[in-house]
């Protein structure tokens, strides 16, 4: 078998980070490297070539996923035409939805991955990446009349909720209940 090429090894990279970040939303970082690599359609031989860790890989994840979290931002306000109003109150509608809800592997990273930074992971990169991530997230959400923390810690928790209630009429209710709560002096 022939040596991967540098370009081709920066892609399989990207690849593994971008499955992970997804695989440890979805079921979170107790996922093991080999079926990460399988779900990445790579080598489990493959990974120890391009990370030092499965630590160092649940850093750039959680940092890959933030930076999906702050695009999607950046891509409301552009669609709202900076009108920054508009644009959380899309978000809002988004994250307090159904589809969300039931999609944490393309959902809110503060959301997916909370129990496992209260569970361990500790004072590494994660921890200092997450917190960073949160911290914007919040900052992001302030208005006028109502904090950024009060904001993000009622549509986390409505959602931590609806996804743990899934399948019973107080899951939506939850979800809309917060979206009412949060959008009725907006």
């Amino acid at each position: 078998m022939g040596r991967v090429s540098q370009a081709q090894a920066q892609e399989n990279r990207k690849r593994v980070v971008e499955t992970a970040s997804r695989l440890f939303r979805e079921q979170g970082t107790h996922v093991s490297v080999a079926d990460l690599m399988k779900a990445s359609g790579l080598t489990h031989g493959g990974f120890y070539k391009q990370f030092a860790s499965k630590e160092a890989l649940i850093d750039e994840a959680i940092a890959h996923a933030f930076g999906e979290l702050t695009r999607l931002r950046n891509a409301g306000l552009e669609q709202h035409a900076g009108q920054r109003d508009a644009a959380q109150q899309a978000l809002i509608d988004t994250y307090l939805s159904v589809r969300h809800r039931d999609d944490a592997a393309e959902g809110c990273p503060a959301a997916a991955l909370a129990t496992d930074m209260a569970r361990g992971l500790g004072d590494r990169e994660a921890r200092r990446v997450y917190s960073e991530g949160v911290s914007d997230f919040a900052e992001w959400l302030a208005t006028e009349d109502q904090d950024g923390i009060t904001r993000l810690c009622t549509m986390l928790g409505a959602l931590l909720l609806a996804r743990a209630t899934k399948g019973s009429p107080l899951s939506e209710e939850i979800l809309t209940t917060a979206h009412t709560a949060l959008t009725a002096t907006s």
